[in-house]
C-alpha cells in the first residue's frame, strides 16, 4: 500500500474553547454513571468500542428511547459479530412513536420545491396527517411485516407515509420519480409491496415532467399490490386522470377509508423488528434487499443527531435529498429530537444556483447537508454566498456521497462562510448511517473527516489484518453495532450477506472502503471503493488518490478512473472530462502525469488516458467505476435504473484504444 500522508493537514475551523456540547454533556454522564475521568473525545471514543454494551446502554438512555418494555440484555455477547447478534433483547417500541412524541405548534416540516412557495406543517398537524393515514391503511388490512413503498418526491406526504406505515409495524421502502421504470422493478418486485404511494407529476429544471405513465407500468408488474394512492403535487385533483393504473385512488379519496375519528395507536415491536427495506445500486446485478430494523435505525440516527450533530429542537435541518438516496431517511429520524426539517424537491440550480442559499435565510437553517459532487458544482459555477447571503444561522455543513475533495473545504470556507463546521460524513446505505463524521468537539482538517464515530470500532487493515495509519487500507468495524443490516430480502441462510461483509476478515465486518487514519489529527481519508481497487505493477490504492490530484486542474471538470485486466496484468485507465472551453492535448497529460508521479509515484501515473464527455453517477451521487470496469472487461450492463445518467454507460462500449489484441 502506498502512504497517503503527503503534507502537514491544513487547520480549517476549531470549536470555541468556551463552547458546551452534547458529547461533552454525555461524557459527564458516562464519566459519572462508571466513575471515570474521560477528559477528551478519543479517550471517549476508546471506551466507546472497548465497552460498546455500556455504551449503547448509556446511549439508550441518554436519548431517553420512548418503550413499553425494557430490555432483558443489551447484547448478546456469545454471538458472533457474522451472526447478527440481538441488541435491546426483550424490549418493545415503535419508531413512529420515538419521531412523533412532539405534538405541538412549532413547525416540524417546512416544504417547497422549485418555483415553490414554501408552506409548512407543525408537528400536531404533522401527527394529526399521520393519524389519519394509519388508519386508513390498517382499514385496508396493513399490518405487521407488510410492505408499503413510496414511489415519491421528497415531500411531507412521503415522510407521513412512512410514519403511518412504522406505526403499524409494517415496512416503508421508497424510491424517487427520478427512478426508471426498470429501477423501480428491480427493487419492488423482490419484496412484494401492498400500497404505492406516488404523484401525479414532478418539476425538474424548469419543466413539469408527467409521472403517471411510468407509473402505470410499474403498478402492472406489481400484481400483489392492492392499492395505488396519487398524490395532486402538480395539477388540480378533477384534471388527473387515473383509468388506465389499476386499484388507484387520488389522496383525498384515500384518506375516507380511514375511521370517523382515528386514533394513532404505536405497534410494539421488538428492537430488530424489520422497519426500512434500502438497496444498493444495483449497477452490475439485481439490488441487493437490505432490512433495516426499528431499533437500530432509531438509535444510530438519534447518537448521530444528538451527539455528533450537536441537534436540539431549536435546529433546521435542510439534507438535500431524494426518497430514494438514504440520507431521506437519515434527514426524517431528526424529527425525534424535535427539529425542524426542510424538504425540498427539484433542482437546486434553478431558477439560480442561489436557491438553497436563499432558503437557508429565509427559513433560518443551521445545518445544510448535501452532496460533495454539489458543492464541486458551485465552485465550478463560481457562485459565492458569502457575498449574496448573510447564512447567519448556519453552523454546520454537511457532505456525503463521495469523498469530499480537499479543494472543496478550500471552497466552503472561502466561498461560503468563515466560521461553518464542515462535517464530511462517511458511512452508507449498508448501514443506512455513518462510520465516520461531523464532531462539534475536535478541529476540521483539511482534506480529512474529522473523526470516527462513537460505538463505532472502525480500524483500516493491510491485507494480513493488520491495523495500519497513514497508509491506505480496508476499511472494517471490528465490533458489533445495532444498525447492521437484520437480513437481505429473499437471503434465507444469509450467504449474500455474508458475502458482502465477512468475506474478506472473518467475523470482522469489511465494508468495501478504501481509507487512511491520519495518527497524529484522527481524521480519516476516503480514498475510494475497494471492490474498484486499483492494482497495477501490485500496487493497490483507491481511485480518490487519482481524483484528488486530477480534478484540482481547472481544465478537468470531472474524471473517471478503472482498472483494466490485460494480458500483462492489470492497467489503470482514466477518463477527463473536460471543462468548457479547454482542450484535451498532449500538454495537459504531460502536466496530469507529472503531477501524478511525483505526488504519489510512478506507478500511480495511469497507463491510458481518454476523453470522456460524460461519467456515470448514481441518483446519489457516486461515480460509477466498477460498472465501467466490468464493460472494459466485455460484460454488457443491463442494470441501469439506479444511474442518474443511465444513457452514459454506452460510451465506454467498443472503445478502440482499450480493445485487447
Amino acid at each position: 500500500m502506498a502512504s497517503v500522508k503527503d503534507e502537514r493537514p491544513q487547520l480549517m475551523w476549531k470549536p470555541k474553547a468556551d463552547r458546551s456540547t452534547n458529547i461533552h454533556d454525555f461524557q459527564s454522564v458516562v464519566n459519572d454513571a462508571f466513575d471515570l475521568n474521560l477528559k477528551t473525545y478519543e479517550e471517549l471514543r476508546k471506551w466507546s468500542v472497548t465497552h460498546h454494551s455500556d455504551f449503547w446502554e448509556m446511549l439508550w438512555k441518554y436519548a431517553d428511547i420512548v418503550h413499553s418494555l425494557p430490555y432483558d440484555e443489551v447484547l448478546d455477547q456469545s454471538q458472533s459479530m457474522e451472526d447478527i447478534p440481538e441488541w435491546f433483547r426483550g424490549a418493545r417500541l415503535n419508531f413512529a412513536e420515538n419521531l412523533l412524541r412532539y405534538d405541538d405548534d412549532k413547525v416540524a416540516l417546512y416544504t417547497t420545491g422549485e418555483g415553490q412557495e414554501v408552506k409548512t406543517v407543525t408537528y400536531h398537524q404533522l401527527k394529526k396527517n399521520v393519524t389519519l393515514l394509519a388508519s386508513a391503511l390498517k382499514n385496508l388490512g396493513i399490518k405487521k411485516g407488510d410492505r408499503v413503498v413510496g414511489y415519491i418526491p421528497n415531500c411531507a406526504l412521503a415522510v407521513e407515509a412512512m410514519l403511518a406505515t412504522a406505526s403499524l409495524g409494517a415496512i416503508w421502502s421508497s424510491t424517487s420519480p427520478d427512478f426508471g421504470v426498470m429501477g423501480v422493478l428491480d427493487r419492488f418486485t423482490q419484496i412484494k409491496p401492498k400500497v404505492i404511494f406516488s404523484v401525479d407529476a414532478v418539476r425538474y429544471n424548469n419543466k413539469t415532467h408527467n409521472h403517471l405513465e411510468k407509473l402505470a407500468q410499474v403498478v402492472k408488474s406489481l400484481p400483489e399490490l392492492e392499492k395505488v394512492v396519487v398524490l395532486p403535487f402538480v395539477g388540480k385533483p378533477d384534471e388527473i386522470d387515473l383509468s388506465n393504473i389499476p386499484n388507484s385512488v387520488l389522496l383525498p379519496e384515500f384518506t375516507k377509508f380511514a375511521d370517523e375519528w382515528p386514533v394513532l395507536e404505536f405497534a410494539q415491536v421488538p428492537f430488530n423488528h424489520p422497519l426500512f427495506i434500502m438497496y444498493s445500486s444495483g449497477t452490475t446485478g439485481p439490488p441487493k434487499c437490505m432490512v433495516h430494523s426499528a431499533g437500530g435505525t432509531l438509535i444510530q440516527h438519534l447518537k448521530e443527531h444528538l451527539l455528533h450533530g450537536n441537534m436540539n429542537r431549536q435546529d433546521v435541518l435542510f439534507y438535500y435529498t431524494t426518497t430514494g438516496w438514504m440520507m431521506w431517511n437519515w434527514l426524517v429520524s431528526a424529527l425525534a429530537v424535535g427539529a425542524s426539517l426542510v424538504l425540498y424537491d427539484g433542482s437546486p440550480f434553478v431558477p439560480t444556483p442561489h436557491v438553497v442559499w436563499d432558503l437557508i435565510d429565509q427559513i433560518g437553517v443551521t445545518i445544510l447537508g448535501t452532496g460533495a459532487k454539489w458543492l464541486s458544482a458551485l465552485e465550478d459555477k463560481k457562485v459565492q454566498p458569502i457575498e449574496a447571503h448573510n447564512l447567519s444561522t448556519l453552523h454546520t455543513i454537511l457532505s456525503t456521497g463521495s469523498p469530499l475533495k480537499p479543494a472543496s473545504y478550500d471552497y466552503v470556507y472561502r466561498s461560503i462562510k468563515e466560521d461553518v463546521l464542515l462535517g464530511s460524513i462517511s458511512g452508507g446505505t449498508d448501514i443506512i448511517s455513518c462510520f465516520a463524521g461531523q464532531n462539534p468537539t475536535v478541529p476540521v482538517y483539511r482534506g480529512e473527516i474529522q473523526t470516527r464515530n462513537l460505538g463505532m470500532a472502525v480500524e483500516s487493515w493491510n491485507d494480513e489484518g493488520e491495523a495500519v495509519y497513514d497508509e491506505s487500507g480496508e476499511l472494517v468495524c471490528t465490533k458489533p453495532f445495532p444498525c447492521m443490516p437484520i437480513y437481505f430480502w429473499n437471503d434465507p441462510q444469509g450467504l449474500k450477506y455474508k458475502k458482502a461483509y465477512f468475506n474478506k476478515f472473518a467475523g470482522v465486518w469489511t465494508h468495501g472502503d478504501f481509507c487512511s487514519i491520519n495518527s497524529s489529527t484522527g481524521g480519516i481519508l476516503m480514498l475510494g471503493r475497494s471492490d474498484g481497487t486499483l492494482n497495477p505493477a501490485g500496487v493497490r490504492f483507491g481511485s480518490a488518490e487519482i481524483y484528488n490530484i486530477v480534478e484540482r486542474f481547472e481544465d478537468v471538470e470531472d474524471s473517471l478512473c478503472v482498472g483494466q485486466q490485460t494480458k500483462e496484468g492489470e492497467r489503470v485507465v482514466l477518463f477527463l472530462k473536460m471543462s468548457n472551453g479547454c482542450s484535451f492535448d498532449k500538454a495537459l497529460l504531460t502536466r496530469l502525469r507529472t503531477t501524478i508521479r511525483q505526488r504519489l509515484s510512478a506507478r500511480h501515473v495511469p497507463e491510458v488516458i481518454l476523453e470522456t464527455k460524460e461519467i456515470p453517477y448514481t441518483a446519489s451521487g457516486k461515480k460509477v467505476e466498477v460498472a465501467v470496469k466490468r464493460i472494459l472487461g466485455g460484460e454488457h450492463i443491463k442494470n441501469r435504473g439506479a444511474l442518474a445518467n443511465p444513457n452514459s454507460l454506452d460510451f465506454y462500449y467498443g472503445i478502440l484504444e482499450l480493445k485487447q489484441r
